[in-house]
């Protein structure tokens, strides 16, 4: 019987995720299936009992998306420094009865800039736009990018400082408001990490944070050119991302997690790239 994964989340119809690990169990030969699971939201132990289920039938390992990131964190027995700081997880993996848990996407995020994009962070200024979920994930995989600095700008400041504050890498975070953006100069990586673009909205930073040599990131993935995008671009910055590569990257993560074996993610990238226009 082949090994069985899935993705639970509520929605879960516009996941990529069976179709990504079908193509890496495909290109590595591995003998397994992956599907999606729309998860319960009620009632309250719905998606415990869903998951536990899905362990008793046999499961291996789980992606976990929206909304029940906080309920898989809570209920799993062990969880890796990436995972305890975003208070989030996104992978499980189910081992002689304990749930192990990661949070792979700000690997993921890093290794899309850095290997995909030629975008380096080691020595360079890097901007966060947001101060939520995705960041608290992304925050320990950017540090070991070793780049000179890293902002974090959040329309609330506290929340940004108190994030800031939980890193032990003071001396290379900084938080601010995105009022004090306009003094702080051109960054060679700008990401945007809060839900603005998903509302086809810009968040409020000036194009004068964008250094034409470096590159802007959207975490949204599929929106097109979206209007931080296009601020980045006419402010003649020449590469800009979405999330779709990041999104790829961290599902090669959590296969090699589980598999034992790291996926080629060039072809799928390419396959479900977007054109940003």
């Amino acid at each position: 019987m082949s090994d069985r994964y899935a993705v639970i989340g509520n929605p879960i119809g516009h996941t990529k995720s069976p179709l990504i690990h079908g193509l890496f169990a495909q290109e590595t030969g591995q003998d397994m299936t992956y599907v999606a699971i729309e998860g319960p939201l009620e009632p309250e132990n719905a998606f415990v009992d869903t998951v536990r289920e899905f362990i008793a039938a046999g499961g291996k390992g789980m992606n976990v998306t929206a909304p029940f990131k906080l309920q898989a964190f809570a209920m799993s027995d062990e969880r890796s420094e990436r995972a305890t700081l975003a208070g989030a997880i996104n992978a499980m993996k189910f081992e002689d009865g304990r749930i192990i848990a990661e949070n792979f996407d700000g690997v993921g995020l890093v290794r899309d800039i850095e290997e995909n994009l030629h975008q380096p962070m080691a020595g360079k200024r890097v901007l966060i736009l947001g101060a939520g979920g995705a960041v608290r994930g992304a925050l320990l995989p950017f540090i070991a990018a070793r780049p000179g600095e890293i902002v974090v700008a959040n329309r609330d400041v506290e929340k940004a400082e108190g994030l800031v504050d939980q890193v032990m890498a003071r001396d290379l975070l900084r938080a601010c408001g995105y009022h004090a953006l306009g003094s702080m100069g051109q960054f060679d990586l700008v990401v945007n990490a809060t839900s603005a673009s998903l509302t086809g909205q810009l968040p409020p930073v000036p194009s004068s944070v964008f250094s034409p040599t470096g590159g802007a990131y959207e975490l949204a993935y599929g929106k097109g050119l979206t209007p931080f995008l296009r601020l980045a671009r006419d402010a003649g910055v020449r590469t800009v991302a979405d999330g779709v590569g990041m999104l790829i990257e961290q599902a090669a993560e959590a296969f090699a997690w589980w598999r034992g074996v790291r996926p080629q993610t060039r072809a799928v990238i390419d396959r479900l790239t977007v054109p940003l226009t």
